[in-house]
């Protein structure tokens, strides 16, 4: 008779009920089993890691994939593994999450057959059940808690301070409680940060709030009286200017649109401040022929001081290359004009919105800028005079960040040209212009780290002060700017030394938000931050809130410490206002074209009068001689000094102030010894450190400067006062 056979079903329960009365039994044993039992293939180095329980204080694993009706738990696996991630979870039969790690504090199930529901893709797979999750993974299985404030592992002395109702992201305890912030529920801030899901970064208009409760981040000086400086009114105007340029001849001269402005300007005119109680006497009307709106100005380093003008608005303005030869001086009539003829002597390229600078070799960079009103890039650069059969250079890193990068910095260093745009900075070979350095990327806001430096999203930026021997790496100083769209104007300068091994931005906060500063470098080393708005970009009504106050600062203070808060003016300072530094010390401020239906077009031009003009203290002077200096050479002065402190002079470049850009600025301390009346100063060494040119001389009696003379350095290598070619243009001579 043949044998017979009993098929006998168990529910996988059962199994375990029977086999778990084997002494030998262990509960790791169950979780082996099941694994045998479901067979799932597993890639190498992962591990089923049990059954845990979903949905107590969220998901466990972060990132859920779509529902699939064919899920197992191979494929669940794989997905996750394509995506980057260690962890794999199945739920409820169809669901597949993936993740680094179990978060919201995820634990195992009590049971782990409590994972009973068959894949939807494979029925002899277990993938979890109801708020159940089979888990997979490969390495170490971390398991991170439910996401709260994080109050450890801070940076320095920051301290979690709760949760607060919406004010913005960051500033002092006082911006909080003045915007009206007040303490809120725990609750309310239940987002879990983008960056770490383990901890909680506020919530629906709710802020999770930190407090530095270490030394002070930063010291800002709070002068008064005297010590804050003073705004004056210095004279009605007769223009709105865009561009103001301190002549060699002792006078201010003015330009402004002309076709697109007032339509009874001329587009140029000049101040004589030694004129002010006479104001038809202070004010000479000059003329241009195309529109000067938003070009470019230096003064060329030729016998004569000759201004250059670069570009404009459109069609030919901007081609447009005018010069004018600044002749008379204070008190003295002066004669000459803006000179231009567009057919015969013209840019390469139409340029609105460009920069220039003059090179080493003594020819002018023309850089930047856009094909014509709100037109395409120009992404290039051209030199004046024009080489034999030369064309521009194009350069596609101006290309790429168009149109962020309007009226680029520029500077010549000992290494070849610096640069700075957008949010970028790097040096340029100065013969092919190919870059032979890039340094990082200028720091932002901490809501924005891409915000931007220049037009449109304009700061300003200056030349640190050089000092005879001048060794150390040349520094610069980068301050305000805003961001894109938002238009959140920033709160911070940032400074490099370019030149260094590894050059890095040094940030620093400024009392105040500011998008369309001016700088103005002074006599004594300091700078004059002024002008702009607290929020909004460059350009006509986009920018609200004007900054009245002014802001010195010291370089020669501490990092964090350099900044004071000065007098404020009553006039707002906003798109095309000016500033630049005057032969008695003052600082000049014009300007003001915002068309935004609040604000005036503003005519009046204001002086900043610094402290080290209000203290009481009689100036020193000095007569000089020789006023047309070889590099190197020993120059005599006769001084006439009270007393004041220590003995200084101090070399300030010719600067043209437009859009946050003083085109030709620069501050030298040269070597200098006295012998009671006789002072002798070394000239710098060469052109890379300074640059050829115009330059304003000053005498310091301790903090107390002299009243200006300007001399000539380096003289005229590139013939400028040849230049141009044509009967028409009035030229000096070499």
């Amino acid at each position: 008779m043949a044998p017979s056979f009993v098929r006998v079903a168990f529910s996988s329960a059962l199994w375990l009920s029977l086999i778990s009365d084997s002494p030998q039994f262990v509960a790791s044993d169950a979780s082996a089993l099941i694994a045998q039992r479901a067979g799932p293939t597993l890639p190498s180095g992962w591990a089923y890691q049990g059954c845990y329980v979903d949905n107590v204080s969220g998901r466990i694993l972060g990132h859920q994939q779509p529902d699939s009706s064919t899920l197992t738990v191979e494929n669940c696996i794989s997905t996750c593994i394509g995506l980057g991630y260690s962890v794999a979870g199945m739920e409820y039969s169809s669901q597949c999450f993936c993740d680094n790690y179990i978060i919201n504090g995820g634990a195992k199930a009590s049971a782990d057959t409590q994972c009973n529901t068959a894949c939807s893709g494979n029925s002899a797979e277990q993938c979890g059940g109801g708020n159940r999750m089979s888990i997979y993974n490969k390495g170490t299985l971390v398991v991170r808690q439910a996401p709260g404030p994080q109050k450890t592992g801070l940076p320095g002395s920051w301290a979690y301070q709760g949760c607060i109702t919406y004010v913005k992201h960051c500033g002092d305890d006082v911006d909080r409680a003045a915007g009206g912030s007040t303490a809120a529920p725990e609750s309310d801030c239940s987002t879990t940060c983008s960056g770490d899901s383990q901890y909680l970064c506020g919530g629906g208009n709710r802020l999770t709030w930190y407090l530095w409760k270490g030394a002070p981040l930063y010291v800002w000086s709070y002068p008064t009286g005297a010590g804050a400086g003073q705004y004056q009114l210095l004279i009605g105007g007769v223009c709105i200017p865009l561009l103001t340029t301190s002549g060699v001849n002792g006078k201010y001269t003015f330009v402004e649109k002309y076709g697109t402005g007032e339509a009874n300007s001329t587009g140029a005119y000049e101040l004589d401040v030694s004129q002010l109680g006479n104001p038809s006497a202070a004010w000479r009307t000059m003329h241009v022929k195309t529109d000067v709106f938003c070009s470019a100005s230096v003064t060329l380093p030729d016998k004569a001081g000759r201004q250059i003008n670069i570009g404009g608005w459109s069609g030919d303005s901007t081609f447009g290359i005018r010069l004018y030869w600044p002749d008379g001086s204070p008190g003295v009539a002066s004669t000459n004009d803006w000179q231009e003829n567009v057919s015969e002597l013209s840019l390469q390229k139409g340029r609105w919105y460009p920069s220039a600078m003059v090179m080493a070799n003594g020819s002018i960079m023309v850089i930047g800028g856009e094909t014509g009103s709100n037109g395409p890039p120009q992404p290039n650069l051209e030199l004046l005079p024009r080489p034999a059969g030369a064309g521009v250079v194009n350069l596609d890193w101006l290309q790429r960040t168009d149109p962020n990068n309007l009226y680029p910095f520029l500077a010549v260093l000992p290494s070849g040209i610096l640069v700075i745009y957008y949010n970028e900075a790097r040096i340029l070979d100065e013969r092919t212009f190919a870059t032979i350095k890039t340094l990082p990327n200028l720091p932002g806001g901490v809501n924005n780290p891409g915000a931007g430096r220049s037009y449109p999203l304009e700061g300003t930026t200056m030349l640190l002060p050089q000092y005879a021997p001048f060794s150390d790496p040349l520094g610069v100083l980068v301050c305000g700017g805003s961001t894109v769209g938002a238009g959140l104007a920033l709160d911070n300068c940032v400074s490099t030394q370019p030149e260094a091994a590894n050059p890095q931005w040094t940030l620093e906060r400024m009392p105040s938000q500011r998008v369309m500063p001016c700088m103005t470098a002074l006599p004594d080393g300091t700078f004059m931050i002024l002008n702009g708005a607290h929020q909004g970009v460059a350009g006509f009504g986009l920018a609200t809130d004007p900054n009245y106050n002014a802001v010195l600062y010291n370089p020669s203070k501490p990092v964090n410490q350099r900044m004071s808060i000065m007098a404020n003016t009553t006039i707002a300072r906003l798109y095309h206002s000016e500033a630049i530094l005057m032969q008695d010390g003052r600082v000049l401020v014009s300007g003001s074209d915002p068309q935004d239906g609040v604000h005036p077009e503003e005519y009046r031009v204001e002086v900043f009068v610094p402290p080290y003009l209000l203290s009481g203290k009689a100036r020193p002077s000095f007569t000089i001689a020789n006023k047309n200096w070889a590099y190197g050479a020993s120059i005599p002065i006769t001084v006439t000094l009270n007393g004041g402190g220590t003995t200084r002079v101090s070399m300030m470049g010719a600067e043209s102030s437009t859009h946050g850009n003083s085109m030709g600025q620069r501050t030298l301390f040269p070597a200098v010894s006295c012998a009671g009346t006789t002072c002798t100063i070394t000239a710098p060494p060469n052109v890379h450190v300074a640059p050829l040119g115009w330059y304003q001389l000053f005498l310091l009696d301790g903090p107390t400067p002299s009243v200006s003379t300007w001399i000539r350095l380096g003289g005229d290598p590139a013939s400028l006062g040849n230049w141009p070619p044509y009967a028409d243009f009035k030229k000096p001579g070499v």
